[in-house]
């Protein structure tokens, strides 16, 4: 074996995971703290939330489903930023899989209650973010709603046929 030179580092090419026919491409868990009235939420959960929307989007790449790694995080980023705010949970379940050509989001935070769209005032800083997920699901097809009296809220997409095996 030939002597490295100190400090050299060996490249190692990670085989890709390619979803031919469906399978998952993400199923995690994490806790948070619930949220107490209209108090932020604290500065670790609401980084939980960058960080599965960056996980989110090396899984799709890894999966090459790179289409899909911009709108995905986005309404990853919409759907878990509601759970935090919205259902004082102390545990969001995220998932993401892929059937029949159809990318399937799914958070899920375990709280009833029925999320739907609003229409936001100019003025607001907040609630647009159901708006733009039923604009893009319809954009590329999709579909999005909740289940289980609203303690789970789906969105799905269709995967491109370029990248449909």
């Amino acid at each position: 074996m030939p002597a490295r030179a100190a400090g050299a580092t060996t490249a190692v090419r990670r085989p890709r995971a390619v979803l031919h026919r469906g399978g998952v491409v993400m199923r995690e868990r994490f806790r948070v703290a619930p949220r107490c009235g209209d108090a932020e939420p604290r500065p670790e959960d609401a980084l939980r939330v960058r960080a599965m929307r960056r996980l989110a989007a090396e899984r799709l790449r890894v999966c090459e489903l790179e289409a899909l790694a911009d709108d995905v995080p986005l309404i990853l980023s919409e759907l878990l930023t509601n759970a935090l705010l919205h259902s004082g949970t102390t545990e969001i379940g995220l998932s993401l899989t892929v059937e029949n050509g159809v990318l399937t989001i799914v958070v899920r935070d375990g709280k009833p209650g029925i999320a739907s769209p609003r229409v936001a005032n100019d003025e607001d800083e907040s609630g647009r973010g159901l708006l733009l997920i039923e604009s893009l699901v319809q954009e590329t097809g999709g579909s999005w709603g909740t289940r289980d009296a609203g303690a789970e809220t789906w969105c799905s997409l269709e995967v491109p046929a370029e990248e449909q095996r």
